[in-house]
């Protein structure tokens, strides 16, 4: 168990470190993007080589199957909720505003770029949907005893990139420092946890068990994959996405070997 708790805390930190320099420092898109897609490229090495791997070799291709198309699933059904959300409470907070320059109200225009509660809630929920199955994943691989040192480089590399633009846009809404630093540290430490339910939950399983909950994780993560991490580098990382996605992957790759 301490291993976990080693691992968690490890992962999680790097959603502190971002949050911290992006509260006090703006950093080129650029860097984030290609931050974004080496993290993408050694997720991509995690998932060939450990997950699916183990998941397959404990299980069988059906059940490994499933399970990865179930974690998909699951992450675009909970996904496409919580943009839907983030849509809704958008366009709410604009109609607004609007209604309230239409009727004259001076306090609009004085509150301009202060965030609607929901919007930054769900914008948080978003990048936290994103790290969970990432954290199980790492706890269910310690489950099995094997210690994902290229998931944990993996998941390292996706928060801070993702915590250091959050922070960025926190300040950039008028939230304080302190206000954003604390909102990630407490994202890290239920990341930490999700890292150590993995392992306790699943430790002494059976094979066939771990299997489907390693796809599952497997699945979930490739979809954060396809839906958030790619986009982002691929838009904000050119011309140096390619390379460093697959720098990501060998670096990702060279760990689970070695």
């Amino acid at each position: 168990m301490g291993e976990a708790i080693l691992f968690g805390l490890i992962a999680s930190s790097a959603l502190i470190v971002g949050g911290v320099v992006g509260s006090y420092v703006k950093p080129p898109q650029q860097v984030t993007g290609v931050l974004l897609a080496f993290a993408s490229g050694a997720l991509f090495s995690a998932l060939a080589f450990e997950l699916f791997s183990d998941a397959f070799e404990f299980g069988g291709a059906w059940r490994a199957g499933l399970g990865l198309l179930a974690g998909g699933a699951t992450f675009v059904i909970v996904n496409t909720w919580l943009d839907s959300r983030v849509a809704g409470d958008a366009e709410k907070e604009q109609s607004e505003k609007v209604s309230d320059a239409a009727d004259g109200d001076d306090s609009a225009g004085a509150g301009r770029g202060a965030p609607a509660g929901a919007v930054g809630f769900a914008l948080l929920a978003a990048v936290t949907l994103d790290g969970v199955p990432e954290n199980l994943a790492l706890g269910v691989s310690l489950a099995g005893d094997a210690s994902s040192y290229t998931l944990l480089v993996a998941i390292f590399f996706s928060n801070l990139p993702e915590s250091l633009v959050g922070a960025v846009a926190m300040r950039e809404q008028g939230r304080s420092p302190r206000f954003a630093i604390t909102t990630w540290a407490i994202c890290a430490a239920l990341l930490a946890v999700a890292v150590v339910l993995g392992r306790a939950i699943l430790s002494g399983a059976s094979h066939h068990t771990l299997a489907f909950c390693l796809a599952f994780a497997g699945g979930a993560v490739l979809a954060s994959l396809a839906d958030t991490l790619m986009p982002e580098a691929f838009e904000h990382g050119r011309p140096w996405n390619s390379l460093a996605t697959g720098v990501g992957f060998f670096v990702s790759f060279m760990l689970a070997e070695g």
